[in-house]
């Protein structure tokens, strides 16, 4: 029978609780992945308010280095600020915004109904069935669909509060989140180790500083794309050119994919115009996509912050895979944030690679 060395017996001995801390430190990182996943729609929330924080830093900055205000006195006048500028163009453009998107829900189904016809598909619109067509059309239908089609209606009730929901818990996050940036920052670097704190916390204000400039790059492109989007469907004679480029301002917020989305209402409109309209109303969009990429994105990234399109693309498609809607919405910021923490965290810290990280000078 052979022996056993006791040294080696020993050391094997010695190992054996780090070991075992090894296999619990990888137990609790799976717990903690899975938890995060359980909790997705909280950490978006939560990375929401993130986003409103620093709009609310960004706009209070002004005041508190040139006006001398405190910071909560700064926060709360850059917040009736916005309020109050929101109200403004609410008053301004408010009812011809509402009479127009009115009149665009109002012909929505005709546009729906020309589509179909134009591809060979019967599409049903309101209107258009006499009262014996509609009773038998009634009586055909299975109750339990009609039970299906209310449940629907329901769920998308229900999903339209739980956004409003989260929208105002994101703004009172928000809030105390920029009325002390540094004392939650603080709060996760005392969860690292003591030699990570320091750089951890420089990542995090740089990752802030880039998410201010990205913000500030895509209010001057969503201004610029509702604009011409308005005076270009205006231009071509489409309804409800307010609303139209109100709407394609908005879904710009995403990049690449709100292009594409920002096309869809004018290009239904469109359709019951009927002639060259569709043309015009194709072209105008994809030469907004086209100015907007080449021109304006260029410019205004060169004095703010400048990612690599495609990794914007892929990140937008695969967070929104992830999380659904909300994640498409949040996916730009986030891919902003992440990109910053991995080149300062990672590629220079760990890997010793000097590179250039976005919203580190500020």
């Amino acid at each position: 029978m052979e022996m056993q060395d006791p040294a080696e017996a020993s050391a094997r001995r010695d190992d054996e609780p780090g070991f075992v801390r090894k296999v619990l430190i990888v137990l609790a990182l799976a717990a903690l992945a899975l938890l995060a996943w359980q909790a997705h729609l909280a950490l978006l929330i939560t990375f929401a308010g993130i986003v409103v924080a620093v709009l609310l830093s960004a706009l209070a900055h002004p005041l508190e280095t040139r006006l001398s205000f405190g910071r909560p006195w700064a926060l709360l006048a850059a917040a009736a600020g916005l309020a109050g500028l929101l109200a403004l163009a609410g008053a301004l453009v408010g009812a011809e915004v509402a009479a127009q998107v009115k009149d665009f829900l109002s012909r929505l189904p005709e546009a729906i109904g020309a589509l179909g016809e134009r591809f060979g598909i019967d599409v049903p619109r309101p209107g258009q069935t006499s009262g014996e067509d509609a009773a038998a059309l009634l009586g055909a239908i299975d109750p339990s669909w009609l039970g299906g089609v209310a449940g629907q209606v329901a769920s998308v009730g229900g999903a339209l509060v739980n956004a409003l929901s989260a929208l105002v818990v994101a703004v009172i996050g928000g809030w105390f989140l920029a009325a002390d940036p540094a004392l939650y920052r603080r709060g996760v670097t005392l969860l690292l180790p003591l030699n990570q704190r320091r750089r951890t916390e420089v990542a995090m204000e740089a990752s802030g500083e880039a998410l201010r400039l990205w913000l500030g790059a895509q209010a001057v492109s969503m201004l610029l794309i509702g604009i011409l989007a308005w005076l270009g469907t205006w231009a071509i004679g489409l309804p409800s050119p307010v609303a139209l480029g109100l709407f394609a301002g908005l879904a710009a917020f995403v990049p690449l994919i709100g292009a594409v989305a920002g096309a869809v209402p004018a290009l239904l409109l469109a359709l019951t115009e009927g002639g060259d309209a569709v043309l015009w109303t194709a072209g105008l969009f994809i030469a907004i996509q086209q100015l907007e990429s080449n021109m304006i994105a260029p410019l205004v990234q060169r004095h703010m912050v400048d990612l690599p399109p495609a990794l914007v693309l892929f990140a937008v498609v695969a967070i929104g895979l992830l999380f659904g809607l909300p994640g498409v919405i949040l996916a730009a910021p986030i891919t902003v944030a992440a990109f910053v923490l991995v080149k300062l965290l990672y590629v220079r810290e760990t890997l010793g690679h000097d590179t250039e990280v976005p919203g580190e000078e500020g």
